[in-house]
């Protein structure tokens, strides 16, 4: 068995996927936008999340823009058979790299067909609705309607296979249930960002996954003296046991850590490997 093995398999979409798996996110330029930094380094690190076992990568058109996917394809197409690639519409970039809602009933159709154009597929395994909320970042009520009818033609049509949600709550998961069958819902979470426990522990009853985007802060990674007491003494890494504590907060919890970097890559999937006590999980539920 292989480390990444230890992390469990859940079922997306009717396949089995680790759930540890990877985000692709962090292979764009500074801020999500423009090329990499180091090409090579990105192609790299996506060959090696394959080799080492992960068959579920999480992207989107409007990281680069473009730039994600087509890193996706140079690097892992002809895809390997149990590869489950999930991406997300509902955004677009500016000129000036800002994040922009794109919702209209055309632009989502035009998104679904940009990302079936740079990964090179002729259908997408998964595509989550990317609710705008609250500022374009903390979900907030609203209407799903209008747009899962667009995502539910497009699957009638074959072009997509199953349909997820992102930044969603609670009342819009169940508004979207009674329109099509949702498979995943992704949302932020992390140690000390709780505010899903109810709604995880809901889907997991429900058999849906929950992927929790910013596993390890995002772009302020978690800081604490509690976090970083538990991994001095179990000899792991601040990260690795956020990692870990995520591993066993449910069945449903499907992991999708980003980085550039091949070292950094090993360090997360090596967290599918790190045993946490009680008491040490009793510690790090208080973080909250």
């Amino acid at each position: 068995m292989s480390s990444i093995d230890k992390s469990g398999s859940f079922s997306l979409g009717g396949t089995a996927v680790r759930r540890l798996g990877y985000g692709a996110m962090q292979l764009a330029g500074p801020g999500v936008f423009g090329p990499p930094k180091d090409r090579d380094a990105a192609i790299a690190v996506l060959r090696h999340a394959i080799a080492a076992g992960v068959n579920h990568i999480d992207t989107s058109d409007f990281y680069g823009p473009h730039v994600t996917n087509r890193l996706i394809r140079e690097a892992l197409a002809p895809y390997p058979d149990d590869l489950l690639i999930v991406t997300k519409i509902g955004a677009r970039r500016g000129d000036d790299a800002s994040w922009l809602p794109a919702a209209s009933p055309d632009e989502l159709r035009q998104a679904v067909h940009d990302n079936l154009r740079n990964l090179g597929l002729d259908v997408l395994d998964v595509v989550n609705l990317r609710l705008w909320g609250e500022n374009g970042h903390a979900p907030a009520e609203g209407p799903v309607e209008q747009a899962l009818s667009v995502l539910a033609e497009l699957q009638q049509r074959g072009l997509v296979r199953h349909i997820g949600l992102s930044n969603a709550t609670p009342i819009q998961v169940e508004d979207a249930r009674r329109i099509c069958g949702i498979v995943c819902v992704q949302n932020h979470y992390n140690l000390v960002h709780r505010a899903d426990d109810a709604l995880i522990d809901d889907l997991a009853g429900k058999g849906i996954a929950y992927v929790p985007f910013f596993p390890l802060g995002g772009f302020t990674p978690l800081q604490s003296g509690t976090l970083s007491g538990v991994a001095r003494r179990l000899g792991a890494t601040p990260m690795q046991v956020a990692l870990a504590w995520l591993l066993q907060r449910a069945p449903n919890v499907l992991l999708i850590p980003g980085t550039s970097s091949v070292g950094h890559l090993r360090e997360n999937l090596a967290s599918a490997e790190l045993e946490l006590p009680a008491d040490a999980v009793e510690a790090l539920d208080r973080m909250a």
